[in-house]
């Protein structure tokens, strides 16, 4: 080991056991390394502390030391890292093809695997399968398939692909291999041994093993679709359900699920772990068809029936019964839910809620009990028989509930009692025993003495271990009975079809907790004789290799535990026969005792505690303690004695039990009891003395495990090796340490240990070629090729193992012929100088196919090969940083160069900046100076222009004051002139004035005084009042009748509003029949003609809308037009008949069209009787107006107008709106006065008014809705007949005093009456349109 080189490290502290370390420098007795990652670098940001390993003491066989090399504490060599071709190419899929095979080497390969997703690895024969607590696409049908073509093929030697991809290590090689060795001519039997802790997968990886085997032992056409058959699928929940007969190879995958209720508990480690260890046996004939199988059962763990830890959990079939009963199981088997105060009944009952009672992960209970049921079915099971095997589970249970009083017996013991009989009663009724004998069973003890029966009746304490000793045994006979029934459903019929057969093994792995008892003491005896029987295997293929290769094998020694196994099981001093010769004391034997025999026999001196053996140890603590060690295979392993060792391995049925089964029971449960009898009895004490005899369990278990090697070493075996990455179940976790712990217990390091006995070290020629050729290069091509192309590698190989033996037998010169010395050499010769390579031949053997190196001259070949590759390294380093360096110079001179041009050209621009700066400093002086001068200039002008400006203005303001008071000296002489002719005139026409004034005066005191005409006056007064009153009189009359014609005027209106809506329509209409008519025609130059006086219509009423003040509503015929003008653009061509069939309908609505209108014309006209009726009646409507000028205007328009919608506007806005109006209009105004002079009534204006109005153009529907709101204003006609009757007296005053003055006078009165009239009456007028009412 050289400076450089990578290696291995134990680390006794931490997760980690083995971190890959780099020698730094290497001293006679140590070296000193520093930790880095797998990428080379170091493993932290900080630089890593170094630390140092010592040598460990060598060997005192010179040869021997070299031969195997220095070792290191805790220090191994590392792999070269593979690169991702090799990984493609499947170079990991086997470590027995690396170079170094060790711990650290195995655990970090496995490890690089595991996180790629690739679980299964080889290690020569044995498969290692780490358990990935994830569901991976690894056992489809697809892959499958591609398995057995191969292993096929392979049988065939028909050969392999070249092109296609060898496929790597899986389950399935590996039972393809075990098929394909029975059925070769041999037909020699297989076993596949599959063992791992807990939660390891060995229960999963033995279903997936039957699953492939059942696969090819079934025929293509078999009746449940096996073999090649599509229905074939990893797991036997898809088998489907049926009630034809099942086949051989669905009856075996059917039985797991049944294995699995009774012998598999959820632990800490595992939800589905197997508690037992058992041995399939498929039986093949000579077509290699499956026959059918035998399942072989060890040490069921019936202790856990009575106690389990926190968070663990009773066999599975307790928890599926008790979660998945249907309300009528519950009755049956009284699961009670009403008194378990609340709790789960899997959380009340003693035997299943001590743990917590928790869920499993992967399924629920409930469909954990329809598998069951289903599989029970399969295997031929009627109902009876099912109920009969789930009430003995039910009273089990029943039984874990039965507790115990204390009372008094008649000599003063404390004895127990049944505290409630009524679930006694249930479990013996469940159980099919008698009550009474079940509960004599819970509460006595007999003893049989000189043929004498002894009861003895026990106490409380004693009685709960009786309850629970008598529930193990219920269970374990149940447990065994079930067992046989798989067997007789599976079973073969006749042993002469059988030609051969595949037994899968799995057994539980190597045990090491806190606490050891005897069930850990016998699953590690029994991993130990397995592990005795794996390593002759593993011998006995090195042997065979080496004869294959012809290498020279006979100094290697094969390691054997026997020791260990004969500490265990020898006879007299084996601890188990011991532990059976204790239990034979009765009552005087006690684990106590035993531990001390132990210690007396393996430890006879005072202060031993290792045996000679080296297999027992215990230290005087230990001893104290009752606690004794087992060095193992994978370690040592501390067992505690006082753990009911006795106990456990008498496992007898008591007297009581006995009476309890053999008499008044059911016959299910005496055939339960006669198979637990049958299991337990000493066949070979009863052909020598005639009586059979119980065995104990550890009796039992020898002859069980005898058997199962003796079986085992007539097969042809194949290993499985299932770990588990981490407790706590996650996928792409890993725990190395665990993972070491676990390679160690089962058995895979002692293997590799066993295979690198003699040559641990194997490498194929060409590699090795490669890999050491560089150790010689002095050695010229012509001598030994540097290329091992279009040779032979393995005489290759051979060459340069002869050339480096005698190189090395050389000493070192690094001078050259000429007393040079190259480069290289130099470096060579100033590095630390590795061991010469001398080493026996012996030591390197040269195969057929391979090299076969020992540690030592791997070790001095290895150490050369980094000498090379360091001084390699330094020189290719020096001519990098030579090179560097030659570049740094090469960019420092051009950089020198730059910075030299750069300064030179600073010093340029700054003297050439110098002298712009003089120029701009001359200009800058020059134009100051040119400024100052020119600013005296500005100055001295602008003083002279304000000079002369001042001059200028006053001599103007002069002259301008001087004809300003000439101007108001001439106004003042005439304006007093003015006002003095005024004066006069005034004066003048005052004094006229008066005496006309005096003289009419004189004349009205003169009429005044005439009492004729003062009476005449007052009579004209009286018939004035008259006549008023008369006419209001007249106005109530009126009043009174015009509701009666109201109403009748309404329903005629309401009858005209129908009949122009149904115009309306009909219009619409024709209207979109005489558009179609004009498009079929095609008259395009009519139909512009029209579109465009539409669009002029259309145009004009959108202006008068936007000149009206109010808003109205749109007229009928602004809408047809509209609609008219949309559908004359519209047009499409039709045929001859269409257009007929239109002319026809646009007649039939022009007609339906004109019979409205006569109808809506005769309406009118029977109003307007009824209004003139009205008047003839002296009923005045002057509403009657509006329409007369309505149908008058639409007789001049040629349409008609619609006033109901004509609103009563505030009287703010009447009055603000009619004055505003009314100075615009009064110009127009003077001819309706004029005409309103002429005719001297008020019935005949508003025509008057309508027909003057529409001879003016453009403003006819102003004036028009000026007169509406007018006439529609009750107000403003009283006030018109008031106004009236004032202007007629005020007329007649005038005429009687200015009648000379009469017309003129009269003109002038009319035009301010009118002026008032409009003042008056404005809050109650308003002009919309241009159409008036009253």
């Amino acid at each position: 080991m050289e400076a450089g080189t990578r290696v291995w490290s134990y680390e006794s502290n931490g997760e980690d056991p083995w971190i890959l370390s780099e020698i730094i420098s290497r001293s006679s007795n140590s070296i000193t390394l520093k930790h880095i990652n797998s990428e080379g670098s170091s493993d932290t940001t900080e630089s890593p502390k170094p630390f140092t390993r010592q040598l460990l003491t060598s060997s005192s066989n010179a040869e021997d030391s070299a031969s195997e090399g220095a070792k290191y504490e805790g220090v191994e060599l590392a792999n070269a890292q593979l690169s991702s071709a090799d990984i493609a190419d499947g170079m990991d899929n086997d470590m027995i093809s690396l170079p170094h095979l060790h711990e650290p080497a195995i655990l970090h390969a496995v490890s690089e695997r595991y996180f790629r997703g690739e679980i299964y690895t080889w290690t020569g024969p044995v498969l290692i399968a780490v358990n990935p607590f994830q569901r991976l696409p690894l056992y489809t049908r697809e892959i499958l398939e591609n398995y057995r073509q191969e292993g096929f093929i392979r049988s065939q030697n028909l050969g392999v692909d070249s092109n296609a991809k060898p496929l790597g290590p899986h389950v399935y090689s590996i039972a393809d291999r075990s098929y394909r060795q029975m059925m070769a001519d041999e037909r020699k039997s297989q076993s596949i041994l599959i063992s791992g802790e807990s939660g390891a997968g060995k229960t999963e990886t033995t279903k997936i093993v039957m699953l492939y085997l059942t696969t090819l032992g079934t025929p293509e056409d078999s009746a449940g679709g096996g073999g090649g058959g599509p229905n074939v699928e990893v797991g036997v929940e898809e088998i489907h359900d049926s009630n034809e007969k099942l086949s051989i190879m669905e009856r075996v995958l059917q039985s797991n699920p049944i294995l699995e209720a009774f012998g598999n508990a959820k632990t800490l480690r595992n939800d589905n772990s197997s508690r037992f260890g058992k041995f399939i046996e498929l039986g093949f004939n000579r077509a290699g068809i499956l026959q059918g199988a035998r399942v072989q059962t060890y040490l069921l763990e019936k202790v856990r029936i009575g106690f389990h830890a926190s968070g663990e959990r009773n066999y599975h079939i307790f928890y599926q019964l008790l979660r998945g009963a249907t309300e009528e199981q519950h009755h049956k088997y009284c699961f009670h839910d009403g008194l378990t105060g609340g709790l789960e009944l899997a959380n009340y009952f003693h035997l299943t809620g001590q743990g917590g009672a928790p869920t499993l992960r992967e399924f629920t209970d409930e469909e954990g009990l329809k598998y069951t049921l289903k599989s029970m079915r399969s295997m031929g099971w009627d109902e009876g028989k099912i109920d009969m095997v789930l009430s003995i589970v039910a009273g089990i249970l029943h039984l874990g509930q039965v507790k115990f009083e204390s009372k008094m017996s008649d000599g003063g013991q404390e004895i127990a009692q049944i505290a409630d009989d009524k679930t006694v009663a249930d479990a013996a009724k469940l159980l099919g025993v008698d009550v009474d004998k079940l509960t004599t069973a819970l509460t006595v003890r007999i003893m049989v003495t000189r043929g004498d029966e002894i009861r003895i009746d026990l106490a409380p304490d004693k009685a709960q271990d009786a309850r629970d000793a008598l529930a193990k045994t219920v269970y374990g006979a149940l447990f065994l009975w079930v067992v046989k029934e798989v067997n007789t459903c599976i079973m073969w019929e006749n042993d002469k079809d059988i030609r051969s057969s595949a037994g899968v093994l799995d057994i539980f792995g190597f045990e090491s907790f806190a606490v050891n008892s005897f069930e850990q003491l016998c699953i590690n005896f029994t991993n130990e004789a397995l592990q005795q029987q794996f390593n002759k295997f593993i011998f006995k293929l090195e042997q065979e290799e080496y004869e294959r290769e012809n290498i020279s094998w006979a100094f290697i020694s094969f390691p054997d535990n026997q020791d260990c196994l004969d500490t265990i099981q020898s006879r007299p001093k084996g601890i188990l026969t011991m532990l059976d010769d204790e239990c034979k004391l009765g009552q005087r034997g006690s684990d106590r005792n035993w531990a001390k025999r132990l210690n007396e026999t393996y430890l006879p001196e005072k202060n031993q505690e290792v045996s000679e053996n080296t297999r027992y140890s215990a230290t005087k603590m230990q001893q104290a303690k009752g606690i004794f060690c087992v060095r193992h295979f994978a370690g040592n392993v501390a067992y505690t004695a006082e753990t009911s060792f006795l106990e456990k391995n008498r496992d007898e049925i008591p007297l009581t039990a006995q009476t309890l089964f053999e008499e008044d029971s059911s016959d299910l449960i005496k055939e339960i009891y006669n198979v637990q009898v049958a299991a337990s009895e000493d066949t070979s004490a009863s052909a020598k003395s005639g009586a059979a005899k119980s065995k104990t369990v550890s009796q039992q278990f020898k002859a069980q495990l005898t058997s199962l090697i003796e079986m085992i070493e007539t097969t042809d075996p194949h290993y499985i090796r299932c770990l588990k990455p981490n407790d706590a179940a996650k996928p792409k976790l890993m725990t190395r340490k665990r993972l070491t712990e676990q390679l160690r217990y089962g058995g895979v390091l002692e293997a590799v240990r066993v295979a690198r006995m003699g040559y641990p070290v194997r490498m194929d020629h060409s590699g090795f070629f490669k890999r050491y050729r560089m150790l010689l290069p002095s050695i010229s091509e012509d001598r030994l090729p540097w290329s091992a192309e279009d040779q032979d590698p393995q005489q290759l190989s051979e060459k340069l193992l002869d050339i480096v033996l005698e190189e090395g037998a050389k000493p070192s010169n690094y001078v050259n012929e000429d007393g040079s010395i190259s480069r290289a050499n130099q470096i060579r010769k100033a590095q630390r100088q590795p061991d010469a390579m001398v080493f026996p031949k012996e030591d390197v053997q040269l195969g057929k196919t391979k090299i076969f190196m020992r540690k030592g001259p791997h070790d001095k070949l290895e150490s050369h090969r980094v000498f090379h590759q360091n001084a390699s390294v330094t020189l290719i380093q020096s001519w990098m940083r030579m090179m560097q360096q030659n570049r740094r110079y090469l960019i420092m001179e051009d950089a020198a160069l730059t910075i030299e041009r750069w300064y030179r050209g600073c010093l340029g621009r700054a003297r050439w900046w110098r002298l712009r700066e003089a120029q701009a400093g001359q200009l800058l002086t020059n134009n100051f100076r040119m400024q100052i001068n020119r600013r005296k200039y500005n100055k001295a002008r602008s003083g002279t222009v304000l000079l002369q400006a001042l001059y200028r203005g006053r001599n103007a303001r002069k002259i301008i004051a001087a004809t300003k008071i000439q101007s108001y000296y001439r106004m003042h002489v005439h304006s007093k002139a003015f006002r003095k002719l005024k004066s006069a005139i005034i004066s003048l026409q005052c004094r006229v004035r008066r005496g006309i004034a005096k003289k009419v005066f004189d004349q009205v005191k003169r009429e005044a005084k005439d009492m004729g005409k003062v009476k005449e006056h007052n009579e004209k007064l009286k018939a004035e009042m008259a006549s008023l009153k008369a006419m209001l009189q007249a106005q109530a009359a009126n009043d009174a009748g015009k509701e009666k014609y109201e109403k009748a005027i309404k329903e005629k209106q309401a009858e005209i509003d129908r009949l122009e809506a149904r115009i309306a329509q009909l219009e619409a209409a024709l209207a979109k029949e005489k558009e179609n008519v004009l498009k079929l025609e095609n008259d395009l130059a009519s139909q512009k003609e029209g579109n465009r006086k539409l669009t002029s219509d259309l145009q004009y009423q959108k202006e008068k809308a936007a000149q009206t003040p109010m808003r109205r509503k749109q007229s009928s015929d602004g809408v047809k037009a509209e609609q008219l003008a949309e559908a004359m653009v519209i047009g499409a061509a039709v045929s001859s008949e269409d257009l007929a069939q239109h002319h026809a309908e646009v007649a039939r609505l022009e007609e339906e069209l004109e019979e409205e209108r006569k109808m809506s014309r005769a309406m009118r006209i029977q109003i307007k009787n009824l209004r003139s009726s009205m008047a003839d009646k002296g009923v005045v409507d002057v509403t009657a107006s509006t329409d007369y000028i309505s149908d008058a205007v639409s007789e001049m328009s040629g349409s008609e107008m619609d006033t109901s919608d004509v609103p009563d506007p505030s009287d703010v806005e009447q009055v603000r709106y009619v004055q505003l109006l009314f100075q615009g209009w009064l110009n127009e105004c003077s001819d309706v006065l004029f005409l309103f002079e002429r005719q001297g009534g008020f019935v005949h204006f508003p025509l008057q008014i309508a027909t003057l109005l529409h001879n003016r153009n453009g403003k006819l529907n102003k004036i028009l809705t000026l007169c509406t709101c007018l006439l529609k204003c009750h107000i403003f006609r009283l006030v018109v007949l008031l106004v009236m009757g004032m202007l007629l007296l005020v007329v007649a005053m005038f005429v009687v005093h200015r009648w000379h003055h009469s017309v003129t006078y009269a003109k002038m009165s009319l035009l301010a009456v009118d002026v008032s009239i409009a003042e008056m009456s404005g809050p109650r007028m308003l002009f919309v349109g241009g159409v008036v009412s009253a």
